[in-house]
């Protein structure tokens, strides 16, 4: 990552796909490695399948699985970016794939996107597990976030943690989101209802953005 130049913002560090978009639109930082945030696509089919298989154990008491009852049904990867691409253009999630190096490596998506006096939404995340430890996902999820804020118009991002996912619990602190609360039973989380600690963020508490702030603690090594 090149050093800020003097009132420079984290967004004018950012190559931005469309300036004034924001969605569908891409971002780009740093140098070694590059992280590139960009919209799912049906052409990440077998890059998509290849990772979640490989990385199975290493996500799977992560992911979010259907309650007993419900009607949910596995779908086809078609399906789900066809579902994705619908709401984003409704403008209630942003589904961004996570390339390094020009690489498929994971995902990072806004998801429930509230409008009106909210202006919030929350941000969920995966990395197979080669790039992990590499300050890949604390970046690209700040990236996220500072996109949320000057582009996206969003005054509040929330992210929801497990207790015991230390890996995404260190993610929140790099980025330095204060946590607000607890949520018992809150997602159906590897087969049950699972509690999670409760983190967020706002405009205010970022004037310029989350991006800069990771850069500058450990001197921008994070």
């Amino acid at each position: 990552m090149s050093e800020a130049r003097p009132g420079e913002s984290p967004r004018e560090r950012m190559v931005v796909g469309v300036p004034g978009r924001a969605w569908p639109n891409e971002l780009i930082s740093g140098t070694d490695p590059v992280v590139r945030l960009r919209p799912i696509a049906r052409g990440d089919a077998r890059a998509w399948r290849t990772a979640r298989r490989r990385n199975a154990m290493w996500l799977g008491p992560w992911d979010a699985t259907a309650p007993p009852g419900s009607d949910a049904r596995p779908t086809s990867f078609r399906a789900l970016v066809k579902r994705l691409r619908r709401a984003a253009r409704r403008g209630t999630t942003y589904p961004f794939v996570v390339e390094v190096d020009g690489v498929f490596a994971g995902q990072v998506s806004v998801n429930n996107i509230v409008r009106g006096s909210a202006q919030f939404a929350s941000v969920g995340y995966w990395i197979d597990q080669q790039y992990a430890g590499r300050g890949v996902i604390p970046r690209a999820v700040a990236m996220v976030i500072d996109h949320c804020f000057f582009l996206g118009g969003l005054h509040r991002i929330e992210i929801c943690i497990r207790p015991e996912n230390t890996n995404s619990l260190r993610v929140v602190e790099k980025l330095g989101i204060r946590e607000v609360g607890y949520a018992p039973y809150f997602l159906h989380i590897d087969g049950e209802w699972r509690d999670h600690r409760i983190f967020a963020v706002t405009r205010e508490e970022a004037p310029r953005g989350v991006l800069i702030r990771l850069e500058r603690s450990a001197g921008g090594d994070a």
